[in-house]
């Protein structure tokens, strides 16, 4: 039996995303920039996907830019902030994903950018007063805090959070890479500035994404040569990826309470056999909690002759998860979030494992036995 549960890497494309996207691939092949019907098509199909999406999030549509994943946007975040709007100073954390951490060092050494990493409670919050210190420094700021952390599954308060930065007159950018389409967003109301998405995150393809931009906010993009998603982003629009992403986005709201209440039920059950089956096992960060994100486990086992081997091990035995981000393909050093975070022990083997749609509770029950068998 192989049992994929390393969902927060990466999803199964939903077969209702492929059924929707073979026809575009076939028949809607036109440029979407050229002014014949064959192109207009094109350009008809993209827009009517940012329609949908915009509807999802109670955004405008001329809000959502299309990009190819969840790091471009990332990207384009920062240094659109730095480069087009002024800003001098990025408040970010150490536990950010890569894309971020590593974006803002870059603007630290390229564009002489502040950069100021606000410190983390026991738990893996955020210090909300370490972060209204930070904010008080002044000068024009951007803020990047991720929703729900990718690896331990602490979910920010985006509210809160905003909240400050709005009252600070900052920018507020969160990476919803992993609760987008897993959680209800309603942009009309959230004080967010920007915000991504990734679309294979939640059974959609990979290679496309969004990054959101609150109206009013004028970027110039990052990528010259090219006019596209209104001169922000250049680059001939992946129409067929677009129409997956959207398709998948209404897939994953027409049954949202459905695919939490299921996808919840698969966590407590590897929860409590593993309390049961390991003595002395932990869970790194909110994500034995049902306040923590929903789709991720995050868990450390005890001391043990084949701890450092446990993902190999584990991947023999047909179980498919996570030793931290997959976005460090083959890495094999230890997760800078767990390190960040605190929760780091070389001691002990932390491993990820994440939940989708279409894992069931007999795939999770051999999981168990397979950590048993490794862990003997």
């Amino acid at each position: 039996m192989n049992v994929y549960l390393d969902n927060a890497a990466t999803t199964a494309v939903a077969p209702e995303v492929v059924e929707a996207m073979v026809p575009v691939l076939q028949e809607s092949f036109g440029n979407p920039s050229s002014s014949h019907a064959i192109g207009r098509k094109s350009r008809v199909l993209i827009e009517q996907s940012r329609r949908r999406v915009a509807k999802h999030l109670n955004c405008h549509p001329s809000c959502i830019y299309f990009t190819s994943g969840g790091t471009e946007a990332d990207n384009l975040a920062l240094r659109s902030a730095v480069r087009d709007l002024g800003c001098t100073r990025i408040i970010t954390s150490e536990a950010e994903h890569s894309a971020v951490i590593k974006t803002a060092q870059s603007l630290e050494r390229s564009e002489g950018t502040t950069l100021d990493l606000v410190r983390h409670l026991p738990n893996g919050k955020v210090d909300l007063e370490h972060l209204a210190a930070l904010l008080a420094k002044g000068g024009k700021t951007m803020v990047s805090l991720m929703h729900a952390n990718n690896e331990v599954a602490v979910i920010q308060d985006l509210e809160r959070i905003g909240s400050m930065c709005r009252d600070a007159g900052a920018l507020f950018h969160s990476d919803t890479v992993q609760t987008m389409c897993h959680y209800a967003f309603d942009l009309d109301a959230l004080p967010v500035d920007f915000i991504t998405c990734s679309a294979h995150k939640f059974h959609g393809p990979k290679g496309v994404g969004f990054l959101y931009i609150r109206k009013g906010l004028q970027l110039k993009g990052q990528i010259e040569g090219g006019s596209q998603e209104r001169a922000v982003r250049g680059g001939t629009e992946s129409t067929h990826n677009i129409v997956g992403l959207a398709t998948a986005m209404d897939l994953a709201y027409t049954d949202l309470t459905a695919h939490q209440e299921h996808v919840r039920a698969l966590k407590a059950r590897m929860v409590s056999a593993l309390r049961e089956a390991i003595p002395g096992v932990r869970f790194n960060g909110d994500s034995d909690s049902p306040e923590g994100l929903y789709t991720v486990l995050n868990v450390s086992f005890p001391p043990h002759p084949k701890s450092g081997m446990a993902l190999f091990l584990l991947d023999l035995e047909g179980v498919a998860c996570s030793g931290g981000s997959a976005c460090s393909s083959g890495a094999t050093l230890g997760s800078h979030v767990l390190r960040a975070l605190e929760f780091h022990d070389p001691q002990r083997a932390s491993l990820r494992f994440s939940f989708g749609r279409y894992n069931t509770t007999e795939e999770v029950d051999y999981a168990i036995a397979a950590i048993r068998r490794v862990f003997a």
